[in-house]
């Protein structure tokens, strides 16, 4: 039996996934204001934080989502099923745009394309039973991985890697840890990951490049990358990923550093005491992840051990601060917008990123240049928007925010019609 859902938690989510669909959206990326760019290696902005935000909010869902803490193969099945599915979302995204139909192209490809997209949306969001769902991920994750390896011209370098592929992996192991175990073998097994991935990546050599470093493409993680997912990669970088193999075990230790702050809040004890004990843990964990970047540098590219607990810790004062406001002293009026995002997130993940790679797959004439062809997210950021004003960031961020207000339209129709759609 699920437990109340935590509105605080809500909030943050949809706080995080508007942040995100922002960040990922803006109308160029050229002109970027620096807060809402990445660090270009070491280091860590506002934007750093999306991602890591993300994975510490579903793991701190697991105590209010999970029943009695009871692993059987029922229960086992429900959890390896929607990690399945959350993975699919993602992969299917990296397909989107290499699906080709006989000689089709232009809009006729593209119809082919988002019918596609709408029916595997269908099969991994719709309310089946779980033995259903469980032939139709199966189905799908098969499918995909047989393409990706197909030798088929159009996916020889599609990527295996992505955001929700990371997050399905996370949420599996992150759930039968906590199904399995009890508090302290969970703080046990972040120390000992976090620990050893240090180990790995500032100790063992790297063939082909010499002496253990924390440098772009010539670290540990890059060559294990580029040894099991070769052809496979981030399209901008081709021998590494930031969501690769290596990566994503501290990215567990993320998901499960959510998970303990999950059990804090589910305390039979007072709100004033929870609120003390989040603090005490969100500030040691900054403390602890700055103090560890000395020597281990923050990077969310490597998802660097001194990053997860300084991420951790940064989200745990955030929910700290949204629990006060929102679950002790019950100020609740201005909520409304980040709940509507935070109870349809997987919705907001697959389809913002989908819409994009339809507009750019559009092409009109160019206004300007004869017979050049430009993409529609062109046509409306460089002849719709970017008149409109003097500094180009300001221009980019308009399209950005206009994207999420776009969003936020559809996500409050879902809402008004009480349609959650889950994985």
């Amino acid at each position: 039996m699920q437990k109340e859902r935590l509105l605080s938690l809500d909030v943050f989510r949809g706080f995080t996934i508007l942040l995100m669909t922002i960040v990922n959206n803006p109308g160029s990326w050229a002109h970027i204001y620096p807060p809402l760019k990445h660090a270009e290696w070491h280091g860590c902005t506002p934007t750093d934080l999306v991602f890591p935000f993300f994975i510490f909010i579903m793991g701190t869902a697991i105590p209010f989502a999970m029943p009695a803490k009871h692993l059987d193969f029922a229960v086992f099945n429900k959890i390896l099923v929607r990690s399945l599915r959350i993975f699919c979302l993602g992969l299917f995204l990296n397909f989107f745009s290499r699906i080709e139909v006989f000689s089709l192209e232009g809009i006729p490809l593209l119809m082919v394309r988002l019918l596609i997209t709408f029916a595997v949306a269908y099969a991994l969001l719709g309310n089946f039973t779980l033995k259903i769902k469980t032939y139709l991920v199966f189905l799908i994750f098969g499918g995909l991985l047989f393409l990706a390896y197909s030798r088929i011209p159009a996916f020889d370098e599609v990527r295996i890697p992505g955001v929700l592929q990371r997050i399905g992996i996370v949420y599996f192991f992150a759930s039968l840890l906590y199904l399995t175990s009890n508090l302290k073998t969970q703080i046990l097994v972040v120390a000992a990951i976090l620990l050893v991935y240090w180990g790995l990546m500032a100790l063992v050599p790297v063939p082909g490049f010499g002496e253990a470093n924390f440098e772009k493409g010539t670290n540990l993680a890059a060559w294990i990358d580029n040894l099991l997912l070769n052809g496979h990669l981030w399209a901008s970088s081709k021998t590494w990923d930031p969501e690769g193999i290596l990566s994503t075990l501290p990215a567990i230790s993320t998901g499960i550093l959510g998970m303990f702050v999950g059990q804090i809040l589910n305390l039979q004890i007072s709100k004033s005491d929870i609120v003390i004990k989040m603090a005490v843990v969100g500030i040691s964990m900054v403390v602890v992840g700055l103090l560890w970047s000395t020597a281990f540098p923050l990077n969310k590219s490597l998802w660097t051990s001194s990053y997860v607990v300084y991420t951790a810790g940064l989200a745990t004062i955030c929910l700290l601060i949204l629990y006060y406001l929102i679950d002790v002293l019950n100020i609740k009026k201005w909520t409304k917008l980040f709940l509507i995002w935070g109870v349809n997130p997987m919705i907001v993940f697959f389809f913002s990123g989908i819409i994009p790679r339809a507009l750019s797959a559009i092409k009109i004439e160019n206004p300007i240049v004869a017979e050049e062809k430009i993409s529609l997210q062109k046509f409306i950021y460089d002849f719709n928007i970017v008149p409109l004003f003097d500094n180009p960031l300001n221009a980019s961020l308009f399209y950005a925010v206009s994207y999420a207000v776009f969003w936020s339209f559809i996500l409050w129709i879902l809402y008004k019609n009480k349609l959650i759609f889950k994985v």
